[in-house]
């Protein structure tokens, strides 16, 4: 049984790292500065994260480019492997990114406006080195899944499980799932989402929004199917550790890394940078 993936997520705006709640806006006082992503990185690193993401949460909306220097002084301290978006847009951002230190590059809005980037992508860097990154937002409660892009502020029109399906056609070797609705609500994952996508697609599926505690994160593992769990405030607040929820995760019968983790560091080493 392969072992499920604890993954701490970093949003980054102007070389910060932000949290807010349903993608919102630096200009509308949605984002709260939490802390440097250098520093954090390695706190999740010491803590034995399985993958660190980081997200460029404005580079799409305001049309600049990634974070390479974000990057590239994380990948210097770091050796966790890091899944690095935002802003990609073309081989040549992807590129940019691996030469960075990117072990595997998240595309988004660029996906939806040129699919074939996926392919291209693919075909150069590996399955394993793409993955689709899906903002998805319900129409209503209960209602279906629709993808949206640019931070989740325009639709497409297009259905989720549909989508995941063509980036697995088209070589992305991991789908991400963002559940707007959720993120920053505490209040849990999109479980029937996830597990929607999870049974659609032969690839790992990471869901993502909503964490407010490590049962959140047992319950998307288990029935919501999902192969890995991100989370951000949680983590970045020090309300919990990696560590924490592997062993809760490991308690209930959930495959885990554990085998390096040392005793669970005192609480207020983790609290807000």
């Amino acid at each position: 049984m392969l072992a499920k993936r604890i993954v701490p997520c970093l949003d980054v705006h102007a070389g910060r790292v932000t949290r807010g709640q349903q993608f919102g806006r630096a200009e509308e006082g949605g984002l709260a500065d939490v802390g440097d992503p250098v520093a954090l990185a390695v706190r999740y690193d010491a803590q034995e994260a399985d993958e660190l993401v980081l997200y460029d949460i404005t580079a799409t909306s305001e049309g600049r480019g990634t974070i390479l220097d974000v990057l590239t002084r994380v990948a210097e301290r770091c050796f966790m492997p890091l899944t690095v978006g935002g802003g990609v847009r073309t081989l040549d951002d992807v590129r940019a990114l691996m030469h960075a230190g990117a072990d595997k590059v998240s595309i988004n809005s660029g996906a939806v406006e040129d699919p074939d980037l996926i392919r291209r992508a693919a075909e150069h860097y590996g399955s394993q080195a793409i993955v689709l990154s899906i903002d998805a937002k319900r129409a209503g409660p209960g209602g279906p899944l629709e993808v949206v892009v640019a931070g989740g502020r325009k639709p497409t029109g297009m259905e989720v499980v549909a989508w995941a399906e063509r980036g697995q056609a088209l070589g992305a070797g991991e789908i991400v799932l963002n559940s707007i609705d959720a993120d920053g609500m505490k209040t849990g994952y999109d479980v029937a989402g996830t597990r929607a996508v999870a049974r659609a697609v032969d690839l790992p599926v990471v869901a993502s929004g909503g964490a407010g505690n490590a049962e959140h994160m047992l319950e998307v593992l288990r029935d919501g199917e999902a192969d890995a769990a991100l989370a951000a405030g949680i983590f970045h607040r020090g309300e919990t550790t990696v560590g924490a929820v592997k062993r809760r995760l490991a308690e209930a019968g959930i495959a885990v890394r554990l085998d390096e983790l040392g005793p669970e560091p005192d609480r207020a080493e983790n609290g807000p940078t």
